[in-house]
This record gives structure tokens, sequence and C-alpha cells, in this order.
């Protein structure tokens, strides 16, 4: 009887369950090591998509490390490997040794298993407020050390790490007509507007305020040629047809919506959590990303 018991229970409980759950993209993208034998190709958007025939950052260049190589997140469309090459290059010429560079994609792009939304269609970088003090920093190196934070705990002003050259290669970053924008730390946007040149601002609208972004500063090209599946996201704040930098914007959005909220006494109902990227399965992702990943 006892064991008749157990027979219903058990397939009671199977007959519960779905039939096979469906894999999470981010599980499927992570688990590839290395690119797709595809032409290079961005697909999709910025934090829904993947990319096919991605090469590899080099872990170690002449101006550059890649950090925390365990993460196999040194990848993207040759227009951003060479863009950061060259973005190297010239922090060498402001004064560094050159740039410590944190994630840009997966060999496929797609959702991460871990921290990013976008970073997905391989246009993606994040590049450390920290100046390097040398280029041959070891694997081991390279997992523990920490970038540095610019702005104050307080979040309303640069502190003593941010200096005029920080400002130099953020601007030159922004003038490459290849990038699309670059998020850093309200505060760090705040302090590059008082500190340009009043006759030479309009490079600043490609710099956006948003948080968690006082270690690092992250760099999104435009969808390069070729990549006709690939989407740029629509201009914001000030657009450069109409003169604007989004400084005043950003002062007023950081210090009075968001520093300093009004009050309100109206109770808002908890909203249930949206879906996100570690939320995707390959349904959600444009459908030539299934040949991105079957690909050899």
């Amino acid at each position: 009887m006892r064991r008749l018991l157990a027979i219903i229970l058990s397939a009671s409980i199977l007959a519960a369950a779905p039939v096979s759950a469906e894999p999470r993209a981010n599980q499927l993208f992570g688990a590839k090591r290395s690119a797709s034998a595809q032409k290079p190709h961005a697909i999709g958007t910025y934090a829904k998509g993947c990319g096919a025939g991605f090469v590899q950052l080099p872990e170690n260049g002449p101006t550059w490390q890649a950090m925390r190589l365990s993460r196999n997140r040194n990848w993207g469309h040759p227009e951003l490997v060479q863009f950061v090459a060259d973005l190297s290059a010239t922090a060498r010429k402001l004064g560094w040794a050159g740039l410590y560079i944190g994630d840009m994609s997966q060999p496929r792009g797609g959702p991460m298993t871990s921290g990013h939304s976008s970073h997905q269609i391989g246009l993606d970088a994040d590049i450390w407020m920290l100046p390097p003090t040398r280029l041959n920093l070891s694997r081991a190196e390279r997992e523990s050390i920490s970038s540095i934070s610019v702005r104050t705990n307080d979040q309303k002003r640069v502190n003593g790490n941010w200096t005029a050259t920080h400002h130099k290669l953020l601007q030159a970053a922004a003038s490459d007509p290849r990038v699309d924008r670059i998020f850093v730390a309200a505060a760090v946007k705040i302090e590059m507007c008082k500190s340009a040149r009043a006759s030479d601002k309009k490079w600043l609208q490609k710099i956006r305020p948003i948080y968690g972004h006082n270690t690092h500063f992250h760099v999104r090209l435009k969808c390069p040629s070729g990549s006709s599946l690939c989407k740029t996201q629509t201009p914001t704040v000030g657009e450069l047809s109409k003169g604007g930098n989004g400084c005043d914007e950003t002062l007023k959005w950081w210090v009075t919506d968001y520093l300093n909220p009004p009050k309100t006494t109206t109770k808002k109902p908890k909203e249930p959590r949206k879906r996100g990227a570690r939320d995707y399965v390959m349904a959600d992702l444009p459908r030539q990303c299934a040949s991105v990943l079957a690909s050899d």
C-alpha cells in the first residue's frame, strides 16, 4: 500500500511540473567560449540581442590590459576592439600608461549570467577610471585589483581622484564619430560641464549621467556599417542638431529629482518585477541569434 501511494505521489508531482523548462538565454550564451564562425554583425538592441563574428581583444596590448579575464568578456564587434585600441593609444599620448579595460561582451554577445543588462551586441565597453601604473599585471592581479571612485560618497561632486586627464580622455572618446554615448557618474558630467570651454561643449551631449558609474565609464558605439540588424538608440537630451549638450538637464535631474526627490504622502502600490535580461529565453531575442548560437 505504501509503495502504491509513493507511486501515485510521484506521478502527481511530475504531472504538475512542466515537461521541459525552456533554458534561459544567458545560460546558453554564457556557455560559449569562442565566437561564431560568421561575418561580423551586431544584431538587435544593446540590451536585447547578440553578435556574430566577434573578435577578442588581446589580453595584453601595447597600451592596454584586459581585466577580470576569468569572465571571458573581452570580446566585441571588430569596430569596438579597434576603438578600444585607439582610445588606449590616446590615453598614452595624454600621459597615462594606457587603459585598463573592463567588461566588453561575451564571445557571442547575448544576455550575461551576471552584471550588465546591456553589452549584448558587442558595442559596449567599460573602461576603468584607474590610471594604469603598469601594463604587466598577472592574471591573478587582474582578478584582485580594483578601480577607483572619482566622486564623493554623497554623490554631489568629484573627489581628489578626478584629474584633468580624465576630462581630456572622456572628451577624446566623446569626440570620436564612432561613439553614440558614454555613461558616467552624474557628478562627473556636472564637473565636465563646469570646466569645458564655453565655445566647445557640443561633445558633452554624448556624456550621459547614470548611477553606478563612478569607478568606470561605459562607452557605447553606434551601429557599425554592415550591421543592418543593429538598432542604434534614439537621441535624447539636447540633440546636437538643436545645439544642446545636456548640462542643464543633468544638473536639474541630479540635484532636484534624484538626490532630493519631491516628498509625497501617497504610497505607491508595489509594482511587479519587470522581466530583465537574465529572464530572457531565445524567443525574446532576434531570431538570427539562434544561428549565432548554433554556429561552429
